[in-house]
């Protein structure tokens, strides 16, 4: 082959390698931040899906709670509310995760409602039929595993939204992240002096 040819050849050669290499880091590390991304998603939903269940359970919590102590009016009434509240929040889709401020009423809802839980659990320990109940200690029992896996969840939620925070921060995924609309993601926080699942023992 002539010189001339070669000298043609071998700069496209060199380009076409260096476009290749650069596609190819390009899309890994875009198929990373997909996955990295739905790996927050499934978290999120784990986390949906046990706010719900504590969500569900609490029209029976309430109703027997009514049998035994319906004086307790402005307790039960804030649970009421607070459920209707976090209620308003509780279909939101993943694309949450994408605004903070949602994200953070979603946060102060459950947060409310937690609190009101809480609340009512201390005002039932001055009803010893109540303890007593079956259905009511079944209840409890349920209520107290469901707040476990919510503190769980959310710990599992926030390690998975910290791996993919700061794999899209780094330097140079951080262009690649803000050419392709990869945002970071909120955290949970602890409420405010409340550190700890509400405790639901007796």
């Amino acid at each position: 082959m002539p010189r001339k040819a070669l000298k043609v050849i071998i700069p496209i050669a060199i380009v076409v390698i260096l476009i290749l290499i650069i596609y190819g880091s390009f899309a890994g590390t875009y198929n990373k931040m997909v996955k990295m991304e739905e790996g927050v998603k499934a978290s999120w939903s784990q986390v949906e899906n046990v706010y719900q269940r504590r969500f569900d359970l609490i029209p029976n919590l309430v109703e027997t709670v009514k049998g035994y102590a319906a004086h307790e009016s402005d307790t039960l009434t804030a649970v009421a509310e607070a459920r209707a509240s976090a209620g308003g929040v509780m279909k939101m889709s993943d694309e949450l995760l994408n605004d903070p401020e949602a994200f953070a009423r979603f946060q102060e809802a459950q947060s409310t409602l937690g609190g009101a839980l809480q609340r009512l659990l201390v005002v039932t320990e001055n009803y010893p039929e109540l303890k007593a109940n079956q259905n009511f200690l079944a209840l409890q029992d349920q209520l107290e595993g469901t707040e476990n896996r919510i503190a769980v969840e959310r710990k599992r939620f926030n390690d998975t939204v910290q791996t993919y925070n700061t794999y899209i921060k780094q330097f140079p995924r951080v262009i690649i992240a803000n050419m392709a609309g990869f945002d970071p993601k909120p955290y949970f926080t602890a409420s405010e002096g409340a550190e700890t699942a509400p405790k639901v023992e007796f």
